[in-house]
């Protein structure tokens, strides 16, 4: 499995997985739901589930989606306006080339499609304005 990108915030994550064995996506996400799981009750003295329901999934089918989720996931802090102090994404990663040596992302299949990192940056920008504007117009129409 490799991770394309991802994004951390307080209440949710994002991930775009790329599966290279048979359910190892499902297998992924059900270590990292029990391990964390663990984790949290032993540091905090406490027992039970941390989630809600099982996590969701989607197939990405067509590279637009695929781009579209690049700018969705990595600037996720930006859609719900969260901060960027209270994320971690790996925006930075596609951006400033990663955190010192450290590259964790499979980045070649979103940035091999644009001519620089410039040129991604900013249709991801672009991309995020769209989002912004969507959730603002699905917003009013619920009221």
């Amino acid at each position: 499995m490799n991770f394309i990108y991802y994004c951390l915030n307080p209440n949710h994550y994002h991930f775009l997985l790329e599966q290279i064995t048979d359910n190892g996506i499902e297998k992924f996400m059900q270590r990292l739901g029990t391990g964390y799981t663990n984790f949290f009750n032993h540091k905090n003295k406490r027992s039970g589930s941390l989630f809600q329901g099982k996590y969701k999934s989607v197939l990405v089918d067509s590279n637009e989606y695929l781009l579209h989720l690049s700018s969705y996931i990595n600037l996720n802090d930006k859609v719900h306006q969260l901060g960027s102090s209270a994320s971690k994404s790996s925006w930075e990663e596609y951006i400033h080339g990663g955190y010192g040596d450290l590259s964790f992302c499979k980045k070649d299949i979103i940035l091999g499609q644009f001519n620089s990192k410039e040129e991604y940056k900013n249709f991801a920008e672009e991309s995020l304005e769209n989002i912004k504007e969507r959730k603002e117009i699905e917003k009013l129409l619920l009221e």
